[in-house]
């Protein structure tokens, strides 16, 4: 029997995706968990699997289109099996195909002399789809004549209605191509969804800021001994991370967010990792970090950064966070003020490395020292308790013998 497959939530934020690629053609088969689409989300580009067992009869999207969660994207059926263009009409108009159980309500069809109904005033009947296109096109619906039932502006209508205007040539917005003076560049959708959540972050959550200086003099010597060993190569961000984790166990309030007039506490201690990407950037997740050896941090790590990079995150690597580092000590930034992500008590930015002299019982000392701000929603926790975490972290930084390696 003909069933029809639709954009399901990927993500606890998620209210819409973007094709990015239609992995399947019309007459594949398919089994359940085979790959059909890649989907660009609010967070990443996910991979979309098959709820079921089928053929593909029919595909109802395009890539580069951007759907509502629970819009139809193609129909599965049985192999030799004719799906009805009415099933197919009815995803098409957005509406839910009907239910066997229940029959068709009647067409009532205007006879010649019946004027059709006109539509009620200031209201556009569209599909959601067509809204959707119009929007991205900047076409205006108000002067699109619609072609579906009772004057319905359907996709193909704004199709036709954007054909018509004029182009305007846009800069390509890939890295690849270096910007020049005076163009205009268009934001791809990763841009414009950080855009949002960044937005949203700077109107929603009213955020305080901690800076204090870490002497890693220690743990730059633990590094690269344990690096110059063999095996995996262990990152800064690793030992920082393990820091974190021990401190959210330590200060649980900062894993929590305001819920009515109570702060609920995550269940579990998850680290978002800031990781730059060709088209922007994303902060998968870390899990139950509080548990895991530096190495074990590590490899999650290097895992997640492939994954990130190669566009194969899943759902499950974007959901829980309770905090995120953003490191741009490698950029030479020595401190940096980052913003909270939407769903967080806080975000810590790191700094570079520098060499440093500092005062030493009358003498001089070179030692390495390392900024670190924290940005921290005042709803959830208060200045004093979110020092006391920090500084906590900077002590557990400093003494690399609470970094249990192996075990």
């Amino acid at each position: 029997m003909a069933k029809d497959v639709r954009l399901p939530q990927l993500g606890q934020t998620m209210e819409e995706g973007t094709i990015v690629n239609c992995l399947v053609q019309v007459g594949d088969e398919v089994k359940k968990g085979d790959v059909l689409f890649e989907i660009e989300t609010d967070k990443a580009t996910l991979e979309m699997e098959s709820p079921s067992d089928g053929f593909v009869k029919h595909i109802l999207v395009a890539v580069d289109e951007t759907l509502a969660v629970g819009e139809p994207l193609l129909v599965l059926g049985d192999k030799d099996e004719n799906v009805p263009q009415s099933f197919i009409d009815s995803l098409k108009g957005g509406a839910p195909a009907a239910s066997e159980a229940a029959p068709a309500a009647p067409v009532v069809e205007p006879t010649k002399d019946e004027p059709e109904p006109a539509k009620p005033a200031g209201r556009i009947m569209a599909t959601p789809r067509a809204k959707k296109l119009a929007a991205d096109m900047g076409v205006d619906l108000a002067v699109v004549t619609g072609t579906g039932p009772g004057g319905k502006i359907t996709e193909e209508d704004v199709k036709s209605a954007g054909s018509a205007k004029p182009s305007t040539p846009v800069a390509s917005a890939s890295p690849a191509a270096e910007p020049k003076a005076g163009r205009t560049i268009s934001l791809n959708r990763l841009q414009k969804i950080t855009a949002e959540r960044m937005l949203r972050s700077k109107r929603e959550i009213p955020c305080f800021y901690l800076t204090i200086k870490v002497d890693v003099t220690d743990l730059v010597e633990l590094r690269t001994e344990l690096n110059q060993a063999g095996g995996a190569k262990v990152s800064y961000n690793d030992f920082i991370v393990k820091a974190v984790a021990a401190g959210l166990e330590k200060f649980p309030i900062m894993t929590g967010q305001l819920d009515g007039e109570t702060i609920k506490l995550a269940e579990a201690i998850h680290v978002g990792l800031a990781i730059s990407v060709e088209d922007g950037l994303v902060a998968p997740i870390l899990k139950d970090v509080n548990n895991k050896t530096v190495r074990q941090i590590s490899a999650d790590s290097l895992a997640l950064i492939d994954r990130a990079r190669g566009n194969k995150l899943q759902p499950t690597d974007l959901e829980g966070g309770c905090i995120t580092v953003s490191n741009l000590g490698a950029f030479g930034i020595d401190n940096f003020i980052p913003i909270v992500v939407p769903g967080q008590c806080s975000i810590l930015g790191i700094g570079q490395i520098n060499d440093t002299c500092v005062p030493d019982n009358g003498n001089i000392m070179v030692r390495k020292l390392m900024n670190m701000t924290l940005s921290v929603d005042h709803k959830v926790a208060n200045g004093a308790y979110a020092a006391q975490f920090l500084d906590f972290v900077r002590k557990q930084l400093q003494d690399t013998s609470s970094f249990n390696i192996n075990s």
